[in-house]
């Protein structure tokens, strides 16, 4: 019997991003489709806006100088509530109060990481529904040590590592790989570390995408 195919897929995207939390859902189905590969996920950081202060800003002041209309920041959260409901996402926009800085959460999402892909993926689960279902600021350090603690990490020292510049060059350092790369806007799925889909693509796309890289690999072309 032949082993089982793993495919290591790194997922680069934003916390604040509603896109990435879609690619979050539409990836797990893609996994669940393929039962016979062993999919290994890996969450990598970006930000969509780095020049928001660690405080945050005013959500409802930040949007409408983004977008300058408060009927097209409407008409944009209608459609991802829409799309939202299909995939398993209760979207409340009006909850979000602060648009928040993410560079300390992808500080703890790296630490997660540090200790498991499972406790990695809690973390980021957390933050997703805690930001968008349930308006939680996620650039608040006793919601980060929150969420740490829901994914089973020591929430105490995640507080204390906050309080400190731990591993924050490390996460730019990440941020400007993927720049470099060529990552413009996420979610982006590296797959194998050569293959992107990019976009909250379907779950067909995904699942099209992992069952030909784990082909290759069978094949040995990988």
């Amino acid at each position: 019997m032949s082993p089982r195919p793993t495919v290591r897929i790194d997922v680069i995207s934003d916390v604040v991003c509603p896109w990435c939390y879609l690619g979050q859902k539409r990836l797990d189905k893609a996994v669940a489709a393929v039962p016979d590969v062993d999919v290994a996920v890996s969450w990598r950081p970006y930000q969509l806006d780095p020049t928001i202060p660690p405080e945050g800003k005013d959500r409802e002041a930040y949007m409408l100088a983004k977008f300058g209309d408060r009927s097209r920041i409407e008409a944009i959260h209608d459609r991802l509530r829409g799309i939202g409901t299909a995939d398993g996402i209760a979207y409340d926009f009006d909850a979000i109060k602060v648009a928040a800085n993410t560079l300390d959460a992808h500080r703890v999402i790296h630490w997660a990481g540090q200790e498991s892909p499972a406790t990695q993926d809690r973390v980021v689960r957390a933050l997703f529904a805690g930001y968008f279902e349930r308006g939680r600021n996620i650039g608040d350090p006793a919601v980060l040590a929150d969420a740490a603690r829901e994914a089973g990490m020591d929430g105490a020292v995640v507080e204390t590592l906050l309080a400190g510049d731990a591993d924050r060059d490390v996460v730019r350092d990440e941020i400007g790989q993927a720049s470099r790369m060529g990552v413009s806007g996420v979610p982006c799925f590296v797959l194998e570390g050569k293959y992107a889909v990019s976009g909250a693509q379907d779950v067909s796309v995904l699942q099209n995408a992992i069952e030909q890289v784990a082909a290759m690999k069978a094949r040995g072309e990988l």
